[in-house]
């Protein structure tokens, strides 16, 4: 029998013709796509609320619809999450409906289980911010899963060292005592001063003539805005401008709090930071801008399973 003949049966022209079908179904009427959006005008309100407490200024259209943008894609990632059965594994969810049962005391008398069942039959997962932001949260940890951000190359934190030389420059680091002198007291400061370099006391035996100073009177190794913290930023501009020499006395230096008299004992002048000393830093940056890139391309991929409506 010829492969003509073989193929000359109509079973066969039924089974070819019925797949013929099915696929041009497919192709001239596909499914339905699952709809997310639009928002309620409530929501988009409580947006712009959201903004101009964080920020003190009315939204412009174009944050806007960032804003709706950002929130339509919290939506389709939850509604994937619930899609996925993901609320029925997580523990976090679990705890969440039992706390939302007992607060609305619909539990006595039920074991937690039954208490979580009945909270899934009563769709309160639905409704709970509390459950959203953390299906989602697990959303987009699947997704990175799925999509993992390549590790940060030599060269490319070389290329960001580069471009961020001077942000990473190393700032000079001061190690001082002093003699400080409250409001109070300024006009016995020439006096003091005098008395320290007459006798020329070091800065141990200075600090009897110095009034109580809260933060403390010895600072290692600080830098300036560490002293800042601690002294006001008067102070520091006071200090870099008299050039501080280790081993010598500075001031009276004005801070916000009074008067300084300032033994410099070591100081450290600002340099540019070594690759190595900021390598921890530049790969933590780089990887959370890869994160952050590829969890935006795997949720664009997603939205195109979705007609997202604004």
């Amino acid at each position: 029998m010829t492969l003509l003949a073989r193929l000359n049966r109509p079973w066969l022209h039924f089974i070819v013709l019925g797949i013929l079908l099915y696929w041009l179904q497919g192709a001239l009427f596909p499914a339905a796509k699952p709809v997310v959006g639009p928002l309620s005008q409530a929501r988009i309100e409580a947006l712009q609320q959201q903004w101009f407490a964080s920020t003190g200024r009315v939204s412009t259209p174009e944050q806007l619809d960032r804003m709706v943008s950002a929130e339509l894609d919290r939506d389709m990632l939850f509604q994937r999450a619930i899609e996925l059965n993901l609320h029925l594994y997580d523990s976090v969810v679990y705890q969440r409906l039992l706390l939302n049962m007992s607060f609305l005391q619909l539990g006595e008398g039920k074991s937690e289980q039954e208490q979580y069942e009945q909270a899934l039959e009563m769709r309160l997962h639905l409704g709970d911010e509390v459950v959203k932001r953390r299906l989602i949260q697990v959303m987009e940890q699947l997704l990175l899963g799925y999509y993992p951000p390549s590790p940060p190359t030599e060269a490319e934190l070389e290329a960001e060292f580069e471009s961020r030389r001077e942000e990473l420059r190393r700032p000079p680091r001061y190690w001082i005592e002093h003699v400080y002198f409250n409001a109070g007291r300024e006009g016995e400061v020439d006096a003091a001063i005098a008395t320290i370099n007459e006798q020329q006391l070091d800065a141990e035996a200075a600090l009897e003539l110095s009034s109580p100073f809260l933060p403390g009177y010895r600072f290692s190794g600080q830098s300036p805005d560490q002293l800042a913290r601690q002294f006001g930023s008067e102070f520091v501009t006071n200090l870099q401008a008299a050039d501080p020499r280790p081993g010598t006395w500075v001031g009276p230096i004005r801070s916000t709090y009074g008067q300084h008299y300032v033994w410099v004992s070591e100081v450290e002048p600002g340099r540019d930071a070594t690759l190595e000393e900021v390598r921890p830093q530049l790969v933590r940056d780089l990887e959370s801008r890869a994160s952050d890139a590829a969890l935006q391309e795997s949720i664009a991929a997603l939205r195109q399973q979705y007609e997202v409506i604004k």
